[in-house]
Parts: structure tokens; sequence; C-alpha cells
């Protein structure tokens, strides 16, 4: 029979959207029936996809950069029960040509959405013109938001159990609403903090600080290494910049003047390495940086949320003892003392607690018994040697 056909669709609009679908793809790849299925993976917002919608997240971008309490406004209007429907609507509306398009190119079996506004195109397009394909929505933070929930959508994927049961408070079918966590890499999150050090080209003698802001390396990480080099404790410093080059060279710079070790990374697939490396991340909230580091088990130092989304992330980890959240006006270089000295292990503990590093694995096998149902015959029943 004709492999089955899944059609991940997500949105570069920074990187933990794009992250959690090749996380995806990645588990489908590891199943043991992934010789019976294609799994394509598009990027919603590329250029090459549509201009329209390129320009749609340039807008985004250049309002989360100049204008963040603007955005915030947009958010909290679309997290209402009625302004959701608007904005998801008019998103669908815009974009549910492009949708029809890719749907005639893949011929979808199951389309994976990691982003709101794929789900709502492709949800619009199923609706219109009676398409057969599921449809799957994989939440990406730690809170709900109207934005995302679309009647007809046949499997939900959420971080919580707390957010499962608030979909079903709101009358969405509790069988077709799942607390998997959010999807992440697989990694060897057994490795010992020691051997990561080892592999970054340290030591191991100093405390380890990691300093991330997410794919586009925002997040006002050049205060935070001027915040640092206030401390009278030498510190190990990993910096990763991503795609951020201004930044990248502005902490190059930093390292060759600093009294402290720091190490300086582009865009890597490290991540899970440096964060077994770290005894602390310094990060934006971002929903798939938390969801990686409760898997590493390491304590977080979180400044800058993106209004909306991250603030509500923020919320999460801290209320859940991973996290520390330093607002505006608060002391950043006594913060990281602090929690160095006196709060690593708890810490450690709850983060743990947090974790579901096997959530795209069970994403996988939840979508593949799907499909199973969906084609009628014994599709996914191929078993490990």
């Amino acid at each position: 029979m004709e492999r089955a056909r899944i059609l991940i669709l997500t949105a570069s609009i920074g990187s933990g959207h794009m992250r959690a679908a090749e996380a995806i793809r990645a588990a489908f790849a590891a199943h043991p029936s992934a010789h019976e299925m294609q799994v394509d993976v598009v990027d919603f917002m590329a250029r090459e996809v549509s201009l329209i919608h390129y320009l749609m997240k340039r807008t985004y971008l250049t309002m989360l950069r100049f204008v963040p309490n603007l955005y915030d406004v947009f958010f909290r209007f679309a997290g209402k029960k009625t302004g959701g429907g608007i904005v998801r609507g008019a998103f669908a509306q815009v974009m549910v040509s492009t949708m029809g398009r890719i749907v005639r190119t893949y011929e979808p079996d199951l389309i994976v959405a990691t982003h709101p506004f794929p789900e709502g195109a492709a949800a619009l397009w199923r609706t219109r013109h009676g398409d057969s394909y599921a449809l799957a929505a994989l939440l990406t933070d730690y809170a709900l938001h109207a934005i995302w929930l679309v009647r007809g959508v046949n499997q939900y994927f959420v971080a919580t159990e707390t957010m499962a049961a608030e979909m079903a408070a709101r009358g969405f079918d509790p069988h077709t609403v799942h607390a998997s966590g959010i999807p992440i890499a697989r990694a060897d999150y057994s490795l010992s903090q020691r051997a990561a050090q080892e592999q970054v080209g340290l030591d191991g003698e100093l405390p380890t600080v990691l300093l991330m802001g997410g794919g586009l390396g925002i997040g006002g990480m050049e205060r935070t290494l001027a915040a640092l080099e206030t401390l009278e404790r030498r510190l190990a410093i990993l910096v990763v910049a991503g795609r951020n080059c201004v930044l990248e060279a502005h902490a190059q710079r930093v390292a060759e003047r600093s009294r402290h070790e720091i190490r300086v990374f582009a865009y890597t697939d490290k991540i899970p390495i440096l964060m077994r490396a770290a005894d602390l991340l310094i990060t934006k909230p971002g929903g798939l940086t938390l969801s990686e580091a409760f898997a590493a088990g390491l304590p977080l130092l979180l400044h800058d949320p993106i209004p909306g989304p991250e603030t509500e992330n923020a919320v999460y980890a801290t209320r859940h003892g991973a996290a520390v959240w330093l607002h505006p006006g608060e002391c950043m270089a006594s913060a990281v003392k602090e929690i160095l000295a006196h709060r690593i292990p708890e810490m450690r503990r709850a983060a743990r607690i947090c974790a579901r590093e096997h959530a795209a694995g069970d994403v996988a096998e939840i979508l593949t018994e799907l499909l199973t149902r969906k084609r009628g015959h014994a599709y996914g029943t191929a078993k490990n040697p």
C-alpha cells in the first residue's frame, strides 16, 4: 500500500515552532513504521511559500523589536474568546489560498501544525473543500490561547494537564486533547555534567552559566554579559548567539578581555550538551527553551519575555520552582549570585519534575494510531526487531 503522507506545517517566527516540527519529524523517522510514512516539513511563513506570509512575519518581528507593547495588546485581544475567533478567521482567510496550493502539492493524509496560522488555514480549507486529511495541532507554550482553538481539529497536543482540563471545560472532547508536553529533540539527558563540560572544552572547575536568546539571539544578552562582569566570582560562560551576527561579534570581543572563561556559539545543534554542561540558564522564556531546560534538569533565570506567551511561560516555570523571573529594575548579578550559592539543587529537582522529554515520541505514536484508524489497515503494527 502507498505510504502515508504526513505534512508538518510550521512557522519561522522565532525558532521554537520550527524546533518542535523537527522534533516530530525525527520521532516519526524513529518509529517502527517509519518505512510506511512520507514526512515533509514546510515553513508556512517562508518567502518561497508566500511573499504575503513572509511580509507578515517581518512585520511581526519588527513589532516585537520596536513596539512590544503593541504586540501585547494584540495578544490579549486575540486571547479572548471573541477576539481569538476574529483574529484566527482573518488570518485563515488571507492564508487559505496558499494552504490550498500546499494541499494539492503534498496530498497529505495528516497535517500537523506547530503554529496557529497554518492550523487555522488548514481547518478552513478542509471545511470549504471537503478534503479528507486529518488535522493535529501542537501548542508550543505553557498556557492556552484562544487563537489555537479551532473546532474540527482531530487531535490537540498541549504542554500540561491544566491546559487539557481547560480545553475540556471549553467543550473540547477530552479524548482528542493530550497533555503530551512540548516536543523537543532527542538527546542523551543521562550525560553527566562533567562529560558535557569536556565536550564543550571546559575543565569543570568553575560554575557554568549558559546564555540563550532563542534562534534569533535576542533578549538583551549584551546587558547580561555586562552584568556578569560585575560578579567577583569567576565563571565559565557559554553564549549562544543564534543567527545574530552582531551579538556573536560583541560576545567575542567581551570574551577577549573578560576575566571569566567565555565560549561563544552561533546557531548550534549542541543545545542539549550545552544545557547538561551548565549550572544555570539565563534566557528569555520561549516554550521550547523551557522544555529543553526541564529535560536537562537545568535551573533558569528568566528575563525580557515577549509580552503574551513568554510572560505566561515565565509564570509557569516560576510557580513550579524551576526558575527565577527577573523583573525590570531587579539586579541580574545579585540574582545569579544568590541562585549559584543557594538554590541550584532545589531548582534542578523542580525542573526535572516538569520534564516531558519523551513528548515527541508520544505525539508520533498517537498520530500513527490515528492514521491506522483513518487508513483502515494494519498500519503501525511493525515490531522492533
